[in-house]
């Protein structure tokens, strides 16, 4: 028998109203590629014929890092690749991810409650609160998608239509309404030859004259996240963080500095707590949650197989295996509903 009420306590955090953090863990539940496929499928949409020696030279050196199985994101901090490669890693990454986005969303039309995230909503909505916050990195719009299956007004930075523009949160009134911080980017924001950002509905090619705006892995996303929107969309996920007493990472693998440092000040200085749920904690979500000297958490992975949880607390010296499913949103769910 457990020796603690993981009950109790994983209610208790959810009863504190917790932010919401997407990771690529909430996406990869879907079937959404992940890095290890957008690396296969870099190695081999990327055309190099026309390129340059030197920048032959660097994508050589790209593809050999990751045959050698090195993650991608690693490879791309160790190879300088020029602005027409950059360009041409986020026109292959979105060619990759946009057919399942748009698949996963065709496929929601017939099925309700699709969405495990859209249970989640529609709960945080019977207490009196009016706004939720989500942070992601994700450039897929499942967020949205599970927004409007519920009936709820999302606002990611623009406006309403086929055409968005950035508006700031005042444009949008209405009794009810989830913010969702894209601080990577989405699927449907793109940048006009003239500098103009503007956001498009579901489209399957890029538009003419316009470069998705997506960041992708490697040195160049901490250059791209200085420009617009990128810059407000973090200061608006900064804020919500900073705002919140309470987190629940779905998916979520604390590799990203843009969400992480936040979170580390927040649960340390302010002892907020915070929930993990996910296939396999990662090296980073270990460290974060049991070196860094968090006070109040419980992370919850899967055990030997999908019926299996894994529960680690701040309330107990050693994990213990249950024999249900707690890893999986919709599992982590039937824990706290």
């Amino acid at each position: 028998m457990p020796t603690f009420d993981y009950f109790k306590q994983a209610q208790s955090y959810y009863a504190q109203s917790p932010a919401i953090i997407l990771g690529s863990g909430a996406s990869a539940a879907f079937g959404m590629s992940g890095m290890g496929a957008l690396a296969d499928h870099l190695k081999s949409s990327v055309d190099n014929s026309s390129l340059e020696a030197d920048e032959c030279i660097e994508w050589d050196k790209f593809v050999t890092l990751l045959d050698k199985n090195v993650d991608l994101e690693t490879a791309l901090h160790q190879v300088n690749l020029s602005g027409r490669l950059t360009a041409e890693v986020v026109r292959n990454t979105w060619s990759l991810i946009t057919p399942e986005d748009l698949k996963i969303f065709n496929n929601s039309l017939s099925i309700r409650n699709f969405f495990p995230l859209g249970r989640l909503l529609n709960d945080y909505f019977k207490s009196t609160a009016t706004s939720i916050d989500i942070i992601t990195t994700n450039y897929d719009r499942l967020g949205e998608y599970s927004c409007e299956q519920e009936g709820f007004h999302h606002y990611t930075g623009f406006s309403h239509g086929f055409r968005r523009l950035l508006k700031e949160p005042e444009y949008l009134r209405c009794e009810r309404v989830v913010n969702i911080w894209k601080v990577h980017g989405s699927l449907d924001w793109f940048k006009s030859n003239t500098s103009e950002v503007v956001g498009f509905g579901n489209v399957t090619e890029i538009p003419n004259d316009f470069t998705p705006q997506i960041v992708t892995p490697g040195t160049e996303k901490y250059r791209i996240t200085h420009l617009e929107p990128f810059r407000t969309i973090i200061a608006k996920a900064d804020h919500a963080i900073e705002n919140a007493k309470s987190y629940l990472a779905i998916g979520f693998g604390f590799n990203d500095q843009h969400i992480q440092e936040k979170l580390i000040q927040k649960c340390l200085r302010d002892k907020a707590s915070i929930t993990v749920i996910t296939y396999q904690l990662s090296d980073a979500t270990k460290a974060f949650l049991f070196e860094s000297g968090i006070e109040n958490f419980i992370a919850i992975e899967r055990g030997s197989n999908d019926d299996e949880s894994i529960i680690y607390s701040s309330m107990i010296d050693s994990p213990i295996t249950v024999g249900e499913d707690h890893w999986t949103l919709h599992g982590y769910l039937n824990l706290i509903l």
